[in-house]
């Protein structure tokens, strides 16, 4: 049986940077707009998507997982992108991002990639051919131009 507390422990054990990274971002954003986490919580209701005010405290201490539904919700709530939440306010070329699933890539890359603009890598010796595999799923048609990134 576990101990009181225990399974929250676990669940953090179990979140990877990304979702510190949004922890950190959603506090940071939320109060930067001046609001509570009931006046957020509130704002995600308007727009048909239910977060209690205790939920989103628990995935600012990092105590619950962050569904992309409630990602996408809490984004437009706090009207950012997706990206604000999920990466550092940093795209100094010189750091580096700890990404779930990537390990730890330069912040400038991270951003380009999660903006769309170009792949997460690009093996020694490409001809643009990853550029261009990239650009074709992950952008919709009317995106995939070669003026991007």
């Amino acid at each position: 049986m576990n101990q009181p507390g225990q399974g929250r422990r676990q669940l953090a054990a179990r979140m990877g940077p990304t979702a510190a990274t949004v922890a950190a971002n959603l506090r940071r954003i939320r109060k930067a707009r001046g609001l509570t986490v009931y006046t957020l919580s509130d704002k995600v209701e308007e727009a048909g998507r239910t977060i209690h005010p205790a939920a989103i405290s628990k995935i600012e201490r990092q105590e619950r997982q962050t569904t992309v539904d409630d990602l996408m919700a809490l984004a437009a709530a706090l009207n950012v992108t997706p990206s604000a939440l999920l990466l550092p306010p940093d795209d100094d070329p010189g750091q580096t991002i700890a990404i779930t699933g990537a390990g730890p890539v330069p912040a400038d890359l991270a951003w380009d990639w999660v903006d769309g603009a170009r792949p997460l890598t690009v093996p020694d010796g490409d001809q643009g051919t990853a550029k261009l595999d990239h650009l074709l799923h992950s952008r919709p048609p009317g995106r995939r131009t070669s003026t991007e990134g």
